[in-house]
């Protein structure tokens, strides 16, 4: 038995073969040289979203992958130990085409620079922290995500009007309101919040905002910043408010890549014919169309000083992002379909 097990140490054809789709916990030694994860895996375990990491592998070939005998890249835990990495890099705002070819060593002191989430301990174990939330659709996708650190949603009320009425005597580590369309006249709904809950810290999500009003809510002490894509980043506003820690510290959207379908492009594939009669590719052309040109119009917008500008800029990368997955989806629909591809589709 000794011997056996020597030789799969050795060999590692001996060795016993790793599920494709199981967890890193569950990957044996071999996994660390050798490619066991598929791309779907590889990018849950490294904390990316799957689209994020085929236009990555794409466009800048930042893994290096092998590929199994049908054509599918397989990851060793290794490369998704860079993976990771470069997503913390390219949170802490380096663009991806900078960091894609840099080696493992240098982009770990890079993701060095990025602040951990600050945790409360009870007993050795990071405790929820509780959160009352203003905003019901924000509550509910909070409540549909696992975050670190946890947070316990203590009360939800649906509109910021309705706070005076509904938050006093609700004990709360954060005040957490989400509010889409934010202006001057926001400003006393949210100071209004803040009496309601005492010595909680206060987190101020919008989506549009002129820049004006988010100098006064800071100079006012709350955290504030735009809805991130992901739920689970809410954990790490919440946490860093609570800690004291400075906005400038949080991950700013890199710029995104450049566009891939031009008007041209995007009318071809609208225009074209499909096996299904189906509508969506015409409809992803629209939309695509319109991130395009507001990701456009924001590079563009009259800024009155710098703030403005790093909040257009901000504008047009979101922009740019949302482009890029839905690039990607109008890329996979027509190749399902056999749809002529424009030649930028064909690199």
């Amino acid at each position: 038995m000794a011997d056996k097990k020597a030789d799969q140490k050795t060999n590692p054809k001996a060795a016993p073969k790793t599920d494709a789709h199981g967890l890193a916990g569950q990957a044996t030694a071999g996994a660390e040289t050798r490619g066991a994860y598929r791309s779907g895996v590889a990018a849950r375990l490294a904390g990316l979203p799957v689209e994020t990491l085929r236009v990555w592998e794409r466009r800048y070939s930042v893994s290096g992958a092998d590929r199994s005998p049908h054509g599918q890249r397989l990851y060793s835990a290794e490369q998704v130990r860079r993976l990771g990495l470069l997503k913390r890099v390219v949170d802490l705002g380096h663009p991806i085409g900078t960091v894609a070819a840099l080696p493992f060593d240098e982009l770990a002191a890079m993701a060095r620079a990025l602040p951990p989430a600050p945790e409360l301990a009870r007993e050795g174990a990071a405790a929820p922290l509780r959160v009352a939330v203003v905003g019901a659709a924000m509550a509910r996708r909070l409540a549909s995500v696992r975050t670190e650190p946890a947070l316990d949603i203590v009360h939800t009320c649906a509109t910021l009007d309705a706070v005076p009425a509904s938050l006093p005597g609700v004990a709360a580590d954060v005040l957490l309101i989400e509010s889409s369309e934010m202006s001057a006249d926001t400003v006393p709904l949210i100071a209004a919040a803040r009496a309601a809950v005492p010595g909680a810290a206060l987190v101020v999500m919008y989506r549009f905002c002129d820049s004006a009003t988010v100098r006064r809510l800071r100079e006012q002490g709350c955290l504030v910043a735009r809805v991130p894509a992901d739920p689970a980043e809410v954990a790490v506003l919440c946490s860093s408010a609570l800690a004291g820690l400075p906005l400038q510290s949080l991950p700013v959207t890199p710029p995104a890549p450049p566009r891939r379908l031009d008007e041209q492009a995007l009318a071809i594939l609208a225009s074209a014919p499909n096996s299904i009669n189906c509508e969506c590719p015409r409809h992803l052309a629209d939309i695509l169309m319109i991130l395009g040109s507001f990701e456009r119009y924001s590079q563009q917008c009259a800024a009155r000083n710098e703030d403005d500008a790093a909040l257009h800029q901000e504008l047009s990368n979101s922009a740019g992002h949302a482009r890029v997955m839905l690039e990607t989806a109008l890329e996979r629909l027509a190749r399902a379909d056999g749809l002529p591809l424009p030649p930028s589709l064909d690199e």
